[in-house]
């Protein structure tokens, strides 16, 4: 049996031994899996969908690692537009397929919170995710980006193909409309 060679910043590009791979490999998972699982959360508003979604970055992550080339973006924004496409396609798959979760109340009353606590909480949840739905998919995208992924002006403008600038003039503005539609709310 052939072994195939791995290569991305991590990963030496002889040949690795199963072993070597896989301590590797799990190095990648431990340094970027709480910020895939964050970029993950904030586009998809649920705890078990995000962990879901993330196991299959790291599992397209595994398949795929072999044809990371350095030369074309860090490995970084090579991950996030893994985690991207694969949110991506979760969403397609929704819109053939229209079904009810209960996975957001199972999350709320799993809590150990006080119902009242719950309530406040919930309802400002909601009207964050309200907020969040009513700006358009390239604006919640850059927002978990930044938020969710942590990651930097500079990373953004990699993954998205648009100037540094831009990344930041569109947050700017994101974020100033997000305020103003938080206040809109508060105010009813």
């Amino acid at each position: 049996m052939q072994q195939r060679a791995i290569v991305h910043p991590f990963v030496s590009k002889e040949a690795l031994t199963p072993t070597e791979a896989e301590s590797r490999f799990a190095f990648i998972y431990e340094t970027y899996h709480k910020r895939i699982y964050n970029y993950i959360a904030y586009r998809v508003n649920c705890h078990f969908t995000a962990e879901d979604l993330t196991s299959q970055v790291f599992e397209r992550t595994f398949i795929k690692i072999g044809t990371y080339s350095e030369n074309k973006s860090p490995f970084e924004v090579w991950l996030f537009a893994i985690a991207r496409n694969t949110v991506n396609d979760y969403y397609r798959s929704l819109k053939s397929s229209r079904l009810f979760s209960l996975t957001g109340l199972k999350e709320l009353v799993s809590g150990k919170k006080s119902p009242e606590s719950l309530i406040i909480e919930g309802e400002f949840n909601d009207q964050l995710q309200q907020a969040l739905q009513s700006l358009n998919a390239r604006e919640r995208n850059m927002i978990a980006l930044k938020f969710g992924a942590e990651l930097k002006h500079t990373q953004i403008s990699e993954l998205l193909g648009i100037s540094e600038n831009n990344v930041g003039i569109i947050l700017f503005r994101t974020m100033k409309k997000l305020r103003k539609l938080l206040g809109s709310v508060e105010s009813e």
